[in-house]
């Protein structure tokens, strides 16, 4: 058994897919993906098809971390919905086969969009991708959590209170020097948490352009991934969340809009995206949105504290990437910060 993150052991996963993959044959060959840093995933190729396998990465984890069952569960329960996901394969929950959880999906063929400048692209396919991303958001918070057996996919009551205790603890049990500007969010967000405003929907909980795929002739996006933050919730954290992203640098390493001309690109304002929601969900509006936008950037920083953590306990997807990361909780809090004095 192979229980390194960066490989596999091709044997153990050829022989438990044989068991539980129906149709699966043949040798495989694996390649690991070097995007992602929470669970490793690996494409598989073998004479039945092209596979993808996401494993909970091995060792020492946070708890309720890098839950690749409710990923599975959640993917599997939205195979019918509006929502799109890739076919959900099988489940292994037995440590034992590979050294930590993992399931098997169907490989999509798509674009996936690293940059949300989306360079290459002509400024009116732009807007489509984009306008495509809205209405995906809509879709999912609009998923009939009794119909698809997830009114129990999360716990009731205050989802900002909840999330607020949870990466606060979270963060601190990863915490590796002392920042300032992060303790000082965490203590404004803990004094200005909204109430219950009996909002209550799907969230994916990393909800950005880079956990898409596209269609590789036109906007339509194929397949959202990476589910592993999802639960049952409150929605604007996800609209605050790809906000979020576009406050960032542009380029490789902060994936963001800021100072693009947006418009000489065909791509919305904040205002023009957070309006097209509205519209779709038929709200009038959301006031105090800072304090979502705050939310996710802390949110954020302690994910990113988590990866450095991981990457120099030896246990990250990339660590060289996860250290370079981690260097970035300084300025989300900061950015958190910035967001927090306009509410």
């Amino acid at each position: 058994m192979n229980n390194n993150a960066q490989s596999l052991d091709i044997n153990s996963v050829s022989a438990w897919m044989r068991a539980h993959v129906p149709g699966f044959s043949g040798d495989l060959t694996v390649r690991k993906f070097q995007t992602g840093q929470s669970n490793p995933t690996f494409r598989l190729q073998s004479s039945s098809g092209t596979y993808v396998l996401r494993r909970k990465p091995p060792g020492k984890l946070l708890k309720s971390a890098h839950a690749v069952d409710r990923e599975f569960r959640v993917q599997q329960a939205l195979a019918a919905t509006g929502v799109p996901v890739a076919k959900m394969y099988a489940l292994c929950e037995d440590d034992d086969v590979i050294g930590s959880a993992f399931y098997v999906m169907e490989c999509i063929d798509g674009r996936n969009f690293d940059d949300p400048t989306m360079p290459g692209l002509d400024a009116t396919t732009r807007g489509a991708v984009i306008d495509e991303m809205n209405r995906v958001l809509a879709a999912i918070h609009s998923v009939d959590l009794q119909a698809t057996g997830l009114a129990d996919y999360g716990p009731e009551g205050n989802y900002y209170r909840r999330q607020i205790d949870r990466w606060t603890k979270q963060y601190r049990a990863s915490e590796t020097e002392t920042i300032a500007a992060m303790d000082e969010l965490i203590t404004w967000l803990d004094a200005n948490a909204p109430g219950d405003d009996g909002l209550r929907t799907l969230v994916h909980g990393d909800y950005r352009i880079d956990n898409m795929l596209f269609s590789r002739t036109g906007p339509g996006c194929v397949a959202v991934l990476d589910w592993e933050l999802s639960t049952t919730g409150h929605p604007f954290a996800d609209l605050a969340a790809v906000i979020m992203q576009w406050q960032n640098p542009p380029g490789a390493e902060g994936r963001g809009l800021a100072g693009v001309d947006r418009k000489a690109l065909g791509l919305p304002s904040d205002e023009e995206f957070i309006a097209a929601y509205c519209e779709r969900m038929n709200l009038p509006g959301i006031p105090r949105f800072g304090f979502y936008l705050a939310f996710c950037f802390f949110r954020m920083g302690a994910i990113i504290q988590g990866v450095k953590k991981r990457a120099l306990d030896g246990n990250a997807s990339n660590p060289e990437r996860g250290l370079k990361m981690g260097a970035y909780v300084p300025q989300f809090a900061q950015a958190g910060l910035r967001a927090a004095s306009d509410v």
